[in-house]
């Protein structure tokens, strides 16, 4: 069982590792091909099709994986997992029209969100798979989809510098791959679909609402500074501030497949009534997230930057010190990420939207103030704020909240 769940835990990491850095080395490709122009609408691009994958994800893998009754099926799951992609389609429609972009970066935003939507269906797939306890095919699907999905965009992408083709092809290439890989898992554990429940479809929705609102909140956060760029300054400060925030992206997948390993067995502590161990271990994945931090800030301030600039091939000298407030940013944001989920599993959803809206608001307003006053380097101290005072606010609510299961005799 022990070597069950250490493979589970190597695949999951190189496969998450490999598919969420993927988006990384297509900015590298397209600032190095294309120029960096294209490199701003790409980056904006994909981190706003990122926000409308909310939408697809709804109440989320994690929800899914830690539903503990049986009132509710993986079927029901994968019907409200097509109804939300039909609602992100729609959102994005009414988006792309609003904001009156110029033909070329409506057909790439629009392709990324197609590409997004195809995503978020696998995901619900990983999640039958994950309830099976076996996150290493997750882990190998993952990886597959993310090395195909980068040398094909690059090799099609010197030949035709075309963004179009590139996107088009990482959408062929999920697509494939779902169909020969993801569903032929299911089929090794004689999984069938079950008829359509509207009512418990319906309570997917209801009883997912806040885990919902909770992601919308925190794919906003996590972009705050992007959208103020996007309002306020040129496309080549978008590629800028997308290069020096792009490690961030690695802390916070290591808070990812920190956890995930992890939901089952917290599962099951909450089902034995084992809080002590419950909240010892959230402890030990938050102190992994910190100590994996102090050491990422470390690297980032010496040989950061340099490593930047080989890979990019422009010049960012001058923002050694905002790349190290990055990363102490998404420090934070990381064991903010662990106690997220630690509380989705609590169900307690409620008080987490709370703490996105105030964090929201105060990104929002101080966003605004320093990039306009400082640009990228606004940008980045605005970062480091804004995920300090919402790890602070986590960090606060979950010490409240451990110390009231605590004192409740039933859960001791």
């Amino acid at each position: 069982m022990k070597s069950k769940n250490s493979k589970n835990f190597i695949y999951n990491m190189v496969g998450s590792t490999v598919n969420s850095t993927m988006s990384l080395f297509l900015l590298i490709f397209v600032t190095r091909i294309n120029g960096i122009s294209d490199a701003g609408i790409f980056s904006f691009a994909f981190s706003t099709s990122c926000l409308f994958q909310v939408i697809a994800n709804y109440a989320g893998r994690a929800y899914q994986v830690t539903e503990r009754t049986k009132n509710i099926t993986d079927s029901d799951f994968i019907y409200n997992k097509i109804i939300c992609c039909i609602f992100m389609i729609l959102a994005s429609f009414i988006f792309i029209v609003i904001k009156d972009y110029s033909f070329y970066k409506c057909c790439i935003l629009l392709l990324l969100i197609v590409f997004k939507i195809i995503e978020s269906f696998a995901e619900v797939l990983y999640g039958i798979i994950q309830r099976k306890d076996d996150l290493y095919k997750v882990g190998i699907s993952l990886f597959s989809k993310g090395l195909l999905g980068i040398i094909i965009f690059l090799i099609i992408d010197i030949f035709t510098h075309n963004l179009i083709v590139c996107i088009l092809s990482l959408i062929i290439i999920n697509i494939l791959l779902i169909i020969l890989y993801d569903i032929n898992s299911l089929k090794k554990y004689n999984y069938k679909l079950l008829p359509f429940s509207k009512s418990s479809v319906l309570k997917i929705f209801k009883c997912g609402f806040f885990t919902f609102l909770l992601t919308l909140l925190t794919q906003y956060v996590i972009n705050v500074q992007k959208y103020s760029i996007d309002n306020y300054l040129d496309d080549k400060y978008q590629t800028i501030f997308g290069i020096i925030v792009m490690p961030a992206m690695a802390i916070i997948l290591c808070g990812q497949f920190v956890i995930h390993p992890f939901l089952n067995k917290l599962t099951n502590y909450l089902k034995e009534k084992k809080m002590k161990q419950y909240n010892l271990t959230v402890l030990k994945l938050s102190t992994a997230i910190l100590v994996l931090g102090i050491v990422a800030v470390f690297l980032a301030y010496i040989i950061g930057i340099p490593f930047l600039n080989i890979l990019y091939g422009i010049n960012l000298n001058k923002y050694r010190i905002d790349l190290a407030f990055i990363i102490i940013g998404a420090t934070f944001f990381g064991i903010s990420y662990i106690l997220t989920n630690a509380l989705i599993a609590l169900r307690d959803t409620f008080s987490q939207v709370i703490i996105y809206i105030m964090t929201c608001i105060f990104g929002y307003l101080i966003s605004n103030y320093l990039i306009v006053n400082y640009k990228i380097m606004g940008a980045s101290y605005a970062y480091m704020f804004t995920m300090i005072f919402l790890s602070l606010c986590y960090i606060i609510y979950y010490l409240f909240k451990a110390r009231r299961i605590k004192l409740d005799a039933g859960l001791e």
